[in-house]
């Protein structure tokens, strides 16, 4: 069995090292990946529960969120 991965390990290392412009493609999905789950979170996705001391309180505030967005 160790043989099978490690022969897996080196495919792939070989394959990233030998890259010429794919380290550049990777780089950039690098980047995207970056900008949609940390950079947009901080904007889009603020932090309702900071100021929430227990789990009650927050169960009650998504109780309360749901019941006045569900009912027009």
């Amino acid at each position: 069995m160790k043989n099978i991965f490690s022969k897996i390990w080196y495919l792939y290392y070989d394959g990233f090292c030998n890259m010429t412009i794919g380290k550049t493609l990777w780089m950039i999905i690098l980047v995207k990946l970056f900008i949609m789950f940390f950079v947009l979170r901080l904007f889009f996705f603020p932090n309702y529960f900071k100021d929430m001391p227990n789990d009650k309180a927050k169960s009650e505030f998504v109780g309360t969120e749901l019941i006045k967005r569900s009912n027009p």
